[in-house]
């Protein structure tokens, strides 16, 4: 106890005794002359607590002095006594109490006998602390490679609320709430917990645990030992695809507490392929390995997945799919037509890597078609069956036939649709002017209304006014040349569905007939939208088409300050802004800076507009 507060203690009830309470006697006898206090309350714990007196006046001297104590009010030496057994002589006693009963609460008071009987200081109360709860720790089932079933009970709140409760356990001796646990409720009783995630073949220390404000109690140890487990085995992403092999393989990355004694990869054409499958042997133990896939059958969907097997069982990973090439044949057409007809590309001349081509299909691997165009009054051919001239290589063979020791074939210019046949050995090239026929055109199912070829941007294109009917296109005004659509989307394929149209209209068209196989088209009307244009950015201004200057124009009042955009077919999907020079997908705003009368043009092909004030 520090000095000042004695020094503070004594001044008080030297200087103020009258406010101490009379003492107590115990028989009518006593006198009231000495005085004796209760001052402190020290150390309170679960079990102990250290009260302290005063002898403030000892009258005729005391023969015994300590501290009584009760968990009723009003203690006396009747109940629970404790005597001081320090010097005599000190005014000032500490006596500490000890056996007490956790989270009770507790009344004393400092107690001084001499021959006129026994006196009390002032009353005293105090709580003990809670202790940590008691609890036992269950007996470990269910076990198997990766978990087990595990618990216990809390016997024992030990004063207070047990706010969570549950197992502790690890690969160590004595695991404590650090290591790995669970949380299975709180208060006391009996628990039931699941231990996840575990190690195969390995020796868990348990114990179960419950936590109050006092601390955590832990229930006995008891230990098990899990089964091995499964392996685990990831499969490796499938690289280096032909149309008959492949690459995949695995890695073991956990023996499951075992000996891994086999691995590999399994596969087959139905998903999740087993071991029961086809396989390839990888070989045993941990690590990465590697599965070459031959013998595989052309444009084939197949299943792999990795595997690996100890004495517990047969683990696989994930399930991978891929498809082998399809026997697709690529021929090049070199000549010394390229160089001319294919300006501002990479193409060159007799170079068979830097030529057009011609493909065949899935379902006719042996029929090639493609679309060439060639510039010169006479130009001079082959077909390459390689990207150089380590052949075989075809020409002219007569009437049709292909021929390795035939001559150049010769054709004059125009854009030719070429077909080959790899098993006939046969070809055709054909000369092709195509055009958009229907009962939406000019022209009806009569005739075909023409579009232009750029060799620039290798399509055809021109602008063509359409009604609410349909469309196909179709060259050399044979229907053995024509495309629709039966996806109905960008999409073309021989002799496809007609393609419909909704809204009449100038529109631009776009043929791209440039890879072979894989035709698409565009048809767009087109108009202008912005808070510059009499219908602000709700509504389109349309565009007409210019048959003299060959682009789209319209003649309109705009505001200022303002701005607008080119937009296709009154939706966002396709808007052009930006440089007038150069228009640019997604562009900028154009802005207009002066109100007036504006004529705007709109080339959708060279991508470039015009903006005059008249």
């Amino acid at each position: 106890m520090k000095r000042k507060t004695l020094y503070r203690i004594f001044a008080i009830l030297v200087t103020a005794s009258f406010l101490f309470a009379a003492c107590t006697k115990e028989n009518a006898d006593v006198r009231l002359d000495p005085k004796l206090a209760t001052t402190q309350l020290l150390n309170v714990t679960s079990n102990a607590a250290t009260v302290v007196g005063f002898v403030v006046a000892d009258g005729d001297g005391f023969t015994e002095k300590g501290v009584c104590y009760n968990t009723a009010a009003a203690p006396t030496i009747a109940n629970n006594k404790v005597a001081y057994t320090g010097q005599a002589t000190t005014a000032t006693f500490n006596v500490t109490l000890t056996g007490l009963a956790y989270a009770t609460k507790y009344y004393a008071r400092a107690y001084a006998t001499g021959a006129n009987g026994t006196i009390y200081g002032e009353e005293y109360n105090f709580t003990t602390l809670p202790v940590v709860p008691t609890l036992t720790t269950a007996a470990i089932t269910a076990i198997t490679g990766n978990s087990a079933s595990g618990g216990g009970n809390v016997t024992v709140a030990g004063g207070a609320e047990v706010t969570v409760r549950g197992i502790v356990f690890g690969i160590k001796p004595t695991p404590t709430v650090a290591d790995s646990k669970t949380s299975d409720g709180k208060g006391t009783g009996a628990f039931v917990s699941a231990l996840t995630s575990l190690k195969g073949n390995t020796t868990y220390y348990v114990r179960s645990y419950a936590t109050n404000s006092a601390g955590t109690g832990y229930g006995p140890e008891v230990t098990f030992k899990t089964l091995v487990d499964l392996p685990v085995v990831t499969t490796a992403a499938v690289k280096d695809v032909t149309k008959v092999s492949a690459t995949s393989g695995g890695e073991v990355t956990y023996d499951g507490g075992g000996t891994v004694t086999a691995r590999g990869l399994a596969w087959g054409t139905s998903a999740n392929p087993t071991i029961t499958d086809s396989k390839i042997d990888g070989g045993a133990g941990l690590g990465a390995f590697v599965s070459n896939l031959t013998s595989l059958t052309i444009f084939t969907t197949y299943h792999v997945r990795a595997y690996a097997t100890n004495s517990a069982g047969t683990a696989y990973g994930s399930n991978i799919t891929f498809t082998t090439l399809a026997n697709i044949r690529t021929w090049n057409i070199p000549g010394d037509y390229v160089a001319a007809s294919y300006p501002g590309s990479a193409l060159a001349n007799w170079s068979p890597d830097k030529s057009p081509q011609v493909i065949s299909t899935i379902t006719s691997p042996d029929k090639l078609e493609g679309y060439v165009y060639m510039a010169n009054g006479t130009n001079e051919w082959k077909f390459a069956s390689q990207p150089n001239w380590d052949g075989p290589n075809y020409g002219d063979g007569g009437a049709g036939k292909l021929d390795a020791n035939g001559g150049n074939i010769k054709s004059t210019a125009g854009y030719y649709k070429i077909n080959a046949d790899a098993a006939a050995m046969t070809y055709t090239a054909v000369a092709t002017v195509w055009g958009v026929i229907g009962s939406a055109t000019p022209g009806g199912w009569g005739d075909e209304t023409a579009l232009s070829y750029n060799p620039n941007s290798r399509t055809w294109t021109g602008s063509v006014h359409l009604t609410a009917a349909e469309f196909k296109f179709r060259a050399n005004h044979d229907w053995g040349f024509n495309y629709g659509s039966s996806t109905k989307d960008a999409k073309l394929n021989a002799g496809g569905d007609n393609i419909p149209v909704t809204v009449e209209s100038d529109y631009a068209f776009t043929l791209d007939l440039s890879r072979p196989n894989a035709y698409i088209y565009s048809a767009n009307r087109w108009g202008v939208i912005g808070d510059a244009t009499p219908g602000g950015w709700d509504t389109d201004t349309n565009m007409t088409w210019d048959a003299t200057k060959k682009v789209l124009t319209v003649t309109l009042n705009l505001k200022s300050p303002g701005s607008f955009k080119f937009r296709a077919n009154d939706g966002w999907d396709i808007n052009y802004g930006g440089n007038l020079g150069a228009l640019s997908a997604g562009g900028d705003n154009i802005a207009v800076t002066a109100a007036g009368n504006y004529t705007i043009t709109f080339d959708p092909w060279a991508l470039k507009a015009t903006v005059t004030k008249n």
